[in-house]
């Protein structure tokens, strides 16, 4: 009797056993296949946009289609490069985030505050809304809003609107969800002291908070680096270097598009598709160890 057990027990025990086999088989096969994507596509644009990464790349503007026409003639690599882009993109991110970061932050701290209000559900919902609103929309209510009225003309001003009202809802949620994290008695425990609530928030609650709106602010930029649409409608683009906010201006990814519509061009899609997807790689990979070591 206990030898007919035990064997029922071991077939119990292999046919479990075998199972998590299965399982950790399948799991392994669909987390390849998950990552397969991103791995083909990095591969690709490593093999394809190595050639014209140089110090050149980054330094200066773009060419013209005679230049590139003429290089490719002559079997010569691409002169110039994507500064234009690189300079336009980096004046629209600062000034989307100094537009976002700190309305996002403070709406955040509202919806933190006041859960149960009309108000406070009414702007959660909208929040929401807002973050499933397609690029192309955001930017035809910036041409309304800011190329129609404010700058009279295309311009990097209208382009960060457009890529600020696209960051809000990232850095809203981001702010709200951190900071319901955040054990209500830390809260009491400074008010007991008798600290003013501005220095609660501003002392207390944000910095024990920042590894979380950090990293929602760096997901939220990241997002934003690759948009096309809205900056087609805002920025307009730029052969040259444009330092003025108020005038159009280019921006990596307009300069992809451009690229894509120029046969000349080719080479430079792939090299500054590549430089794109390394500096979003590097952001995530940034906000990733802020959120481990500020946790």
């Amino acid at each position: 009797m206990n030898t007919t057990e035990n064997i029922r027990l071991q077939d119990t025990s292999k046919g479990r056993q075998l199972k998590d086999k299965l399982i950790l088989g399948l799991v392994i096969l669909l987390s390849l296949i998950t990552i397969s994507p991103i791995v083909l596509i990095i591969g690709k644009l490593v093999a394809k946009g190595y050639r014209q990464i140089s110090l050149e790349f980054l330094i200066k503007n773009t060419p013209d289609t005679y230049t590139a026409m003429t290089a490719l003639a002559n079997g010569e690599r691409i002169p110039g490069g994507i500064a234009n882009g690189i300079v336009g993109t980096l004046i629209m991110v600062v000034l989307a985030s100094a537009i976002a970061i700190p309305v996002g932050i403070i709406v955040g701290i509202f919806l933190y505050e006041n859960p149960g209000k009309r108000l406070a559900n009414f702007t959660r919902s909208l929040s929401d809304v807002l973050q499933g609103v397609p690029s192309i929309v955001l930017g035809l209510i910036s041409y309304l809003w800011v190329v129609k009225h404010v700058t009279n003309g295309y311009s990097a001003l209208a382009g960060a609107v457009s890529l600020a009202i696209m960051m809000l809802p990232m850095i809203v949620r981001s702010t709200e969800e951190t900071l319901k994290m955040i054990p209500n008695t830390l809260k009491e425990a400074a008010l007991a002291l008798g600290t003013p609530y501005h220095k609660v928030i501003l002392r207390v609650l944000i910095p024990t908070g920042f590894s979380g709106m950090f990293t929602g602010i760096l997901l939220g930029i990241s997002r934003v680096l690759g948009e096309t649409a809205p900056l087609m409608l805002t920025a307009l683009g730029s052969s040259m270097i444009n330092l003025d906010i108020s005038k159009p201006t280019s921006a990596v990814p307009l300069l992809i598009w451009e690229f894509y519509n120029d046969p000349n061009m080719i080479d430079l899609i792939w090299s500054s598709s590549l430089m794109l997807m390394a500096i979003v790689l590097i952001l995530n990979l940034i906000s990733k160890q802020i959120a481990k070591k500020t946790k």
